[in-house]
């Protein structure tokens, strides 16, 4: 279950991710709900851990806090948790990243808008040795068939999280049912945590590409396929409706100013330059006032 985990900024963090040692437990339990400051001086920001584990948010949220006066409690989960968390009204804004789960979302009456913020793109990655000889392949499905003839290890998330929910797609489209196959594990965890357990077990994965850069350093694991269509990963913000929790006092207008701070030019900007003098490349494309059609075109 998420604890608090530190500071960003004066912001107290939660966090799911969990030892290594845990990492073969069932998915958590749903994250305890954060206090409200009935000052309204606080914004809950429910988000992935891929924002949190990227480092994102640890440059955006103090910037945020700096020009609102705001205090940002974040609450790092996956995005399923994510979602859950805005439709109890636990939340004052979500961030995430799987747009059919937000429509619907939307569609519920949880959210006032949505807006999309920035992409990145999904990796397959495995051990360098590839023992399922995937690396070349250009079509997802065909990758898929060959670590499941292969029996190669594979870690899943299985939590829910927009990762989680991509994954079980790409499956879906191969025509493979992997789950409870003796090679396909489950971490149950978030992505960084998912990662070391797949760097661990020489096993293969999909991951954000911003966080498999961010822990690169600390894995063998390389990446095995890139560029598909289908793994491109979109992020959007979404303010919690009022309307919808009138019992609760969630903080509509500090929600819809970190969704109006997130596509301001300055902010996007930074997005935009976020992780190109560690990594040499951006780790996020802004994409305020584009359509989900025109995104990576």
């Amino acid at each position: 279950m998420p604890t608090a985990a530190g500071t960003s900024g004066g912001a107290p963090t939660v966090t799911a991710v969990a030892p290594a040692a845990a990492l073969m437990k069932p998915a958590a339990p749903s994250p305890t709900p954060v206090p409200r400051n009935p000052a309204g001086t606080d914004v809950i920001l429910a988000t992935t851990t891929s924002t949190q584990d990227s480092g994102l948010l640890d440059v955006l949220v103090p910037l945020f806090e700096q020009r609102s006066g705001y205090r940002v409690k974040t609450i790092s989960v996956g995005t399923g948790a994510a979602l859950a968390l805005g439709a109890r009204g636990e939340a004052d804004v979500v961030l995430v990243h799987a747009p059919e789960a937000e429509k619907q979302w939307m569609a519920q009456g949880n959210g006032t808008e949505r807006v999309l913020v920035m992409h990145n793109d999904f990796v397959i990655v495995g051990p360098p040795e590839d023992p399922a000889a995937i690396k070349g392949e250009k079509a997802i499905a065909a990758a898929l068939k060959k670590i499941a003839d292969k029996g190669a290890t594979w870690v899943s998330r299985d939590d829910n999280s927009g990762t989680d929910q991509l994954e079980k797609q790409i499956w879906k489209n191969a025509g493979l049912t992997p789950k409870g196959q003796a090679w396909y594990l489950i971490s149950g965890q978030g992505m960084g945590a998912t990662l070391t357990l797949a760097d661990q077990k020489n096993a293969y994965t999909i991951s954000d590409r911003a966080t498999y850069l961010a822990r690169k350093g600390a894995l063998r694991t390389v990446i095995a396929l890139e560029g598909a269509r289908e793994l491109l990963n979109i992020y959007s913000v979404m303010p919690v409706s009022p309307a919808k929790f009138p019992g609760v006092p969630v903080n509509a207008i500090g929600g819809k100013a970190f969704a109006a701070f997130m596509v301001a030019t300055e902010t996007q900007r930074v997005i935009g330059d976020f992780g190109r003098d560690k990594y040499g490349q951006a780790l996020f494309v802004p994409d305020a006032g584009k359509s989900e059609e025109t995104v990576g075109g």
